[in-house]
């Protein structure tokens, strides 16, 4: 059965959100001219701030992680069947070169 909760890792579409509002809030103190932004309203728009920095930097890792597992792995695969991944990648190399030279008419 599946969990539909939210999971607590941050994902691109909560820092997306986040990062949207926080520019809103910006935009909204910067174009009261009357309004001078406080200190306490500054510091809490740079803490928020942060934390979305934080947020993507753990995004970035985790993505920099799926792609070096992810090239392991290819790279055990083509090593265990050499001759396979050869075939595999004429195969799809004439595949697209006859879809690149093929006349319209």
């Amino acid at each position: 059965m599946k969990d539909n909760s939210e999971s607590a890792a941050p994902t691109a579409a909560t820092l997306l959100n986040d990062l949207h509002a926080l520019l809103t809030e910006v935009e909204k103190m910067l174009a009261d001219p009357a309004g001078a932004p406080t200190k306490a309203a500054v510091g809490a728009l740079r803490a928020r701030f942060d934390a979305a920095q934080d947020c993507l930097s753990g995004l970035y890792e985790g993505a920099k992680k799926n792609v070096a597992d992810g090239a392991r792995r290819t790279d055990a695969a083509v090593r265990a069947n050499p001759y396979q991944a050869l075939a595999i990648a004429a195969g799809i190399g004439l595949l697209i070169g006859l879809l690149a030279g093929r006349r319209i008419k």
